[in-house]
């Protein structure tokens, strides 16, 4: 019988901030995950939780300064700690091993060189391909990713192509380079609908033909069910809910994931107003409150006795195993009465 499949990326304990005229901004603070090659992970929670500082911080792409690793290892398999190579070493990482989709393909992308010569340099630095034979290498990745006429559009520049256009541009360029890791920060957040799709899609295929592992970044959670194996939720800079996608949607364990849940939207529902939203804001980083991050915000918090409220808000729960298998950062974990 076969152990379990060793990770290909092992993410532990790990802290980032930034120094600031305020003080120490705690961006990512303890966070621990792993990927298995051919998985997928949806890395999902509001806005400024720490997603896309924990996807920098696997290819070292946090500026420093202002920027600082505060604690943690980054190890990926036959690398050994990402965050203890040397610079030298880096440029076998970034873009080869591990790839990124970037948000906005507009800021990635430069805007003075033609899609043919950013394409082309991926491919000489990785293979040291030839030109012609680099250019025909990219006229065939272009239309895999769905690029009409690729042949033309290697002469285009970013501005002249769409926001599908230049995201399907991205995702070639980070696939280039056969990576065994990409990850795909909001890959489809400035897309319309039918875009989105389109890429969604394009992503998977891709995955399944290369065996790619995948690290998906994402405030939408119809995203990660479509998208993902296993999902870690992600509050204030730190995981409060992890376990595989099937689970967690059906039985969530933390009051956080069922308010994402609970403000998806549904059919018939015929506004924005009418979705259930998670009262307050988010703490601030600079000074995190005392207990539980989430707790004057918790909806079930406020359905506990007077003593049950005070752990809440005067012990820091630790991410653990809870009876009925899943994993969570909670006092009082959701019951099934509850979700």
């Amino acid at each position: 019988m076969s152990g379990p499949t060793p990770s290909l990326l092992e993410i532990e304990d790990l802290a980032v901030g930034f120094d600031t005229e305020a003080g120490l901004l705690r961006a990512v603070d303890r966070v621990s995950l792993e990927i298995a090659p051919g998985e997928t992970l949806g890395l999902v929670g509001e806005s400024g939780c720490g997603k896309s500082v924990t996807a920098a911080s696997v290819l070292r792409l946090v500026p420093i300064p202002p920027g600082q690793i505060l604690h943690g290892k980054i190890r990926l398999a036959g690398r050994g700690d990402l965050l203890g190579l040397a610079p030298a070493d880096l440029g076998a990482v970034r873009g080869q091993e591990i790839a990124m989709i970037f948000q906005d393909p507009m800021t990635s992308l430069n805007p003075v060189f033609t899609v043919e010569k950013q394409l082309l340099e991926v491919l000489r630095l990785r293979f040291g391909m030839g030109r012609q034979s680099a250019r025909v290498r990219s006229i065939e990745m272009l239309r895999t990713v769905g690029i009409p006429d690729p042949d033309a559009r290697l002469a285009a520049y970013p501005h002249e192509l769409s926001g599908g256009m230049k995201q399907r541009v991205m995702i070639a360029m980070a696939l280039l380079s056969e990576p065994r890791l990409l990850i795909a920060d909001e890959p489809t957040t400035a897309l319309d609908v039918t875009i989105q799709a389109q890429i969604l899609q394009l992503i998977r295929e891709l995955q399944q033909r290369t065996g790619a592992a995948v690290l998906f970044i994402t405030h939408d959670m119809g995203v990660v069910a479509e998208m993902c194996d296993r999902v870690a939720v992600m509050y204030a800079g730190r995981i409060v809910e992890r376990g595989d996608a099937v689970g967690l949607f059906t039985r969530p364990r933390h009051p956080y994931t069922v308010g994402l849940l609970r403000s998806v939207p549904r059919e018939g529902t015929a506004r924005k107003s009418e979705l259930p939203v998670i009262e307050g804001a988010v703490p601030s980083p600079f000074a995190s409150p005392v207990g539980c991050r989430f707790a004057p915000r918790c909806w079930k918090r406020m359905t506990l006795g007077d003593a049950e409220q005070v752990r809440c808000h005067e012990e820091d729960p630790a991410l653990e195993r809870k009876a009925d298998g899943g994993v969570a950062a909670c006092h009082f974990p959701v019951t099934d009465d509850e979700r």
